[in-house]
């Protein structure tokens, strides 16, 4: 988009080290430096960048922006740490405005000034709201878990338990799957779908980008540009603890490798639990087999082969709808894989009979969390799914140091199927937790820090 508008914009890639970053603003003289977080480490990144630039002595602004991002963390954790503007960019479509503000002699003091003002009555806000919160001990949590009664309800042992390879998933199954709601959204363009087509400000504008998608899907199913490959594992399972135990048979003597949960520690009324995942699966001492899920799914393999050909035509908007769409797809793949474990490998609703529109609801039995999501905010647990699915050798994804899947259309996770499973926001956490965790999980108490910044209730 800057690129579109006459900016010169040196991108130095993905997963760059500080010291780099500011050496190339040197050499190339920035004027501003922008940094864009996908996933959780990269939050900790980008305040340690921050840092760097103001021990460093430099004088450019320092533009925030990503997935992961927000303007609460921007003015939080990072703007603090700078005496130059930081400025939290919502999405592509505003860092025009931004840039043009900033390099503006007339425009610039009062757009500094205003961001600034904004930004100390949000830390003023965050300290109220933290104040607010109350928390419990991690055993006291622990104790108020969600209550099953696993006797009533024996688990489904799986139809097809262990690993099933799907190798080249047919694209077109996957299209009538697709959520377009978000699609939109990733444009900037509010509504649901369909109703966002005949919306009176935004009708004409959502419809021309459909009828393009639609036709770029129509291509890309013909021509197989796409592949979608994927990979799915059901295993005995027992909860001990806060973590569960995945085993290589029903002897249950082996386990194969364990999933560490997270809980809930901020104080509850009287008859709420303090959620975590491990709640949904029988404790081993109640002698109940009970059985566990993973999945990795991608629709991103020949993708930057299309996005190639079109910015080699300097066509922007084709190349970004064609990730757009590469997206949705993998969406569309876990939803149609997750229906299909429920139906058939699982086999634990075998009569379900859902709507297109009942999926995206989530009106089935079940739930499919992932890492990196509220209710599992940790990414290094994704090492350990694609360690059970070898998803490597059997889908063709990688993870990066910073456990972000590739190709990026990519989604993993979980598979839990009690019927009182459910998602939910870990929220923060304590120190008597992280501690626990970093112990079941063999880490340092520094590195769970790292990775579960975002939720620390506590400062470091």
């Amino acid at each position: 988009v800057l690129g579109c508008n006459n900016y010169d914009v040196v991108d130095l890639g993905v997963m760059v080290p500080c010291q780099k970053i500011l050496d190339a603003a040197k050499a190339e003289k920035a004027d501003v430096i922008g940094l864009s977080g996908l996933i959780t480490p990269s939050l900790e990144e980008m305040t340690n960048v921050a840092k760097e630039m103001e021990r460093q002595g430099f004088r450019v602004p320092l533009l925030i922006g990503g997935a992961t991002t927000s303007i609460a963390h921007t003015a939080v954790k990072i703007e603090p740490n700078y005496s130059e503007p930081v400025v939290y960019v919502l999405d592509a479509s505003r860092s025009v405005g931004v840039m043009g503000s900033l390099l503006s002699e007339d425009l610039r003091a009062p757009f500094v000034e205003k961001t600034r003002a904004e930004y100390a009555v949000i830390r003023e806000r965050h300290k109220g709201k933290t104040a607010a919160v109350r928390y419990v001990p991690y055993e006291e949590a622990r104790s108020n878990g969600v209550v099953i009664d696993w006797n009533a309800e024996r688990p489904a042992a799986p139809k097809h338990p262990g690993v099933t390879v799907f190798e080249d998933y047919p694209l077109g199954e996957l299209v009538e799957r697709i959520d377009w709601t978000p699609f939109f959204a990733t444009w900037q363009l509010k509504g649901r779908y369909p109703e966002i087509l005949s919306a009176p400000n935004v009708g004409p504008e959502a419809t021309k980008l459909f009828n393009d998608a639609k036709a770029m899907l129509a291509r890309i199913v013909k021509d197989k540009s796409l592949r979608a490959k994927g990979v799915v594992g059901l295993w005995p399972a027992n909860r001990v603890g806060d973590d569960i135990e995945l085993y290589a048979d029903e002897s249950r003597k082996d386990v194969l490798e364990i999933i560490h949960c997270l809980r809930q520690q901020m104080e509850k009324p009287p008859g709420r639990p303090n959620h975590s995942l491990a709640d949904f699966v029988a404790p081993k001492e109640t002698g109940v087999p009970d059985y566990v899920g993973a999945f990795a799914v991608t629709t991103g393999l020949g993708l930057d082969a299309i996005v190639e050909h079109y910015q080699r035509d300097h066509d922007d908007y084709h190349a970004i709808l064609a990730k757009a769409l590469a997206d949705r797809l993998a969406e569309a793949f876990a939803e149609r894989l997750h229906e299909r474990v429920r139906r058939e490998l699982w086999g634990y609703a075998a009569d379900e009979g859902l709507t297109n529109e009942d999926l995206i609801g989530e009106k089935y039995r079940g739930i499919r969390p992932a890492p990196g999501y509220p209710a599992c905010p940790d990414h290094t647990e994704k090492r350990t799914i694609f360690a059970l699915l070898k998803a490597e050798a059997n889908a063709s994804m990688q993870l990066t140091e910073s456990c972000a899947m590739w190709p990026a259309a990519s989604v993993s996770g979980l598979y839990f199927s009690h019927p009182k499973s459910q998602y939910f926001g870990l929220g923060k956490i304590q120190k008597d937790q992280v501690e626990d965790y970093a112990r079941r999980k063999g880490m340092s108490v520094e590195d769970v820090e790292r990775w579960l910044a975002p939720n620390l209730a506590y400062d470091r």
